[in-house]
């Protein structure tokens, strides 16, 4: 009886390590291939830049921002939904690792299916680094400013990688169902139409009525005001009308609403095969 009960803590640590490892191990093959393809980060570069500019100086001189410079309001909905942009390669990348086979072979190897899944959401996860640091990068090129205290800049950013994490399980779980990395792509591209129905480069208040019912109530939205809230502080919470704490917390009870639908979604998939 003592052997027994000995050994069943044991067992569970075998069983959490054999996770823990086997998430780190695929998350390092996932980064591995992604920095193998120098194409793939300097056109996620160049692409990211390119569109920040148009916006900036195309677009920035025609829009209201609400008693906001129109830098300070675009730059917080840009590098919010370039979380998106980056998730739309993670659903191509899971598809094309099912038609190469890749998943197949991890299947028939002794290790917790889930891992797969979370080893791959870990390496996007580090590629949102990247893609989130070099756009804010550009957008202090181009004028942005910190408005709120540096504190609440770094809490902004943290925010971003939590948000990156969960939509990290939408566009796999979209991977997972397409089969193939076209249709993975074109089935991405339908959560494209949040980035722009929502209050990332124009204020709600200046959409058909209608439509500012949608915007107001969906994630996008939310978070985009939690960063803006964050990164410019009294300026932003008098025209949001509420104070960042209020975005913040509403950003994260979406954040957990996406993974506790997806992630279980995605695990369910992978697992019928």
């Amino acid at each position: 009886m003592t052997t027994m009960t000995a050994t069943a803590p044991h067992r569970q640590r075998q069983a959490s390590a054999g996770f823990t490892v086997s998430s780190f191990g695929i998350a390092k093959r996932t980064l591995l291939k992604f920095l193998r393809t120098p194409q793939l980060v300097v056109l996620g570069t160049i692409q990211g830049a390119m569109f920040l500019l148009i916006f900036r100086y195309v677009f920035g001189g025609a829009i209201g921002a609400g008693g906001l410079h129109y830098v300070d309001f675009l730059v917080p909905g840009f590098i919010t939904t370039g979380i998106l942009f980056t998730g739309m390669g993670a659903a191509a990348g899971v598809a094309e690792d099912l038609e190469q086979g890749f998943v197949d072979r991890l299947r028939s190897l002794p290790i917790p299916r889930s891992a797969v899944l979370a080893g791959r959401a870990l390496a996007d996860s580090a590629m949102q680094v990247w893609g989130l640091a070099i756009t804010t990068g550009i957008g202090f090129a181009v004028g942005f400013r910190l408005h709120g205290s540096a504190l609440d800049g770094l809490a902004a950013f943290g925010l971003l990688l939590v948000l990156g994490f969960a939509f990290e399980w939408v566009f796999i779980t979209l991977g997972l169902f397409a089969g193939n990395a076209q249709a993975a792509q074109g089935m991405a591209l339908m959560v494209f139409p949040l980035t722009f129905v929502s209050s990332a480069y124009v204020p709600v208040e200046s959409m058909p009525g209608w439509l500012q019912a949608f915007a107001q109530h969906q994630p996008i939205t939310v978070m985009v005001d939690a960063v803006r809230a964050l990164s410019q502080g009294p300026a932003a919470e008098a025209v949001l009308g509420h104070n960042a704490g209020y975005y913040v917390i509403r950003s994260l009870l979406w954040a957990a609403g996406i993974m506790a639908v997806f992630a279980p979604l995605a695990v369910a998939r992978y697992r019928r095969g």
